[in-house]
């Protein structure tokens, strides 16, 4: 698979097994993503988008299918490698910040660089500098139960985008937050994009949100088809 593309998945699908009877979610999915490309992925309650970005992301493992993260093969990498290919590659946002209570803003934010081995000075200061690009410069020291939503969310995608991820994978962003703080978040999301060519899938339901992405894709019945 071609590095011109940063997330690719082909025949795609994911089977459960309900009650004793085969549920299909997902039908043989085909995707390609472009570096600093914005596609949104709308459809029903249970349609099977937030299943689809945990099999990008390499977080479940598909029943059929390949996905290639900047052309390396998700299922020909052990669990560990996955890993560092995540942590390397992608950004994760979802419709709840996930901010771990006991530790500030600064922490929460330089955690995946020391995961991924960055010395902890390095990790500081880009923590500290991306907590300013998204308006938390003053926040640092804070733990999430002293931020307000909208605060806590901002966090959340400073924490996505501290690696310099190639691709964000954004589900229902800003489910959770009043009409303002989902505006300031779209702003936030197209700015960053713009400004490191930082590719994002966003799961919404949001039309104001997909309108401003590159192209939409509907998923329904299992299968993605293009709406604009």
């Amino acid at each position: 698979m071609s590095k011109e593309w940063v997330l690719q998945c082909r025949h795609l699908a994911r089977n459960y097994r309900e009650g004793g009877r085969g549920v299909q979610v997902l039908s043989y999915i085909n995707l390609q993503l472009h570096h600093g490309e914005r596609v949104a992925i709308m459809g029903s309650s249970g349609a099977g988008k937030s299943t689809l970005l945990h099999l990008l992301g390499g977080l479940d493992a598909p029943s059929a299918g390949e996905v290639w993260v900047s052309g390396e093969k998700m299922s020909a990498l052990n669990a560990a490698a996955r890993g560092r290919l995540r942590n390397r590659m992608l950004g994760f946002v979802y419709q709840f910040h996930h901010l771990l209570p006991e530790f500030t803003a600064l922490e929460n934010i330089a955690m995946p660089m020391l995961i991924g081995g960055e010395i902890p000075a390095t990790a500081r200061k880009r923590a500290v500098s991306i907590l300013g690009q998204v308006g938390l410069g003053q926040r640092l020291d804070h733990k999430p139960g002293e931020l307000s939503g909208g605060e806590r969310q901002r966090a959340a995608v400073a924490r996505a985008l501290v690696t310099r991820p190639a691709c964000v994978l954004a589900d229902e962003p800003t489910g959770n937050l009043d009409k303002k703080n989902a505006m300031n978040i779209y702003k936030l999301m197209i700015e960053l994009n713009e400004e490191s060519n930082t590719a994002m899938l966003v799961v919404t339901h949001e039309q104001t949100l997909a309108e401003r992405m590159d192209r939409v894709l509907l998923l329904e019945e299992g299968r993605l088809q293009v709406l604009s």
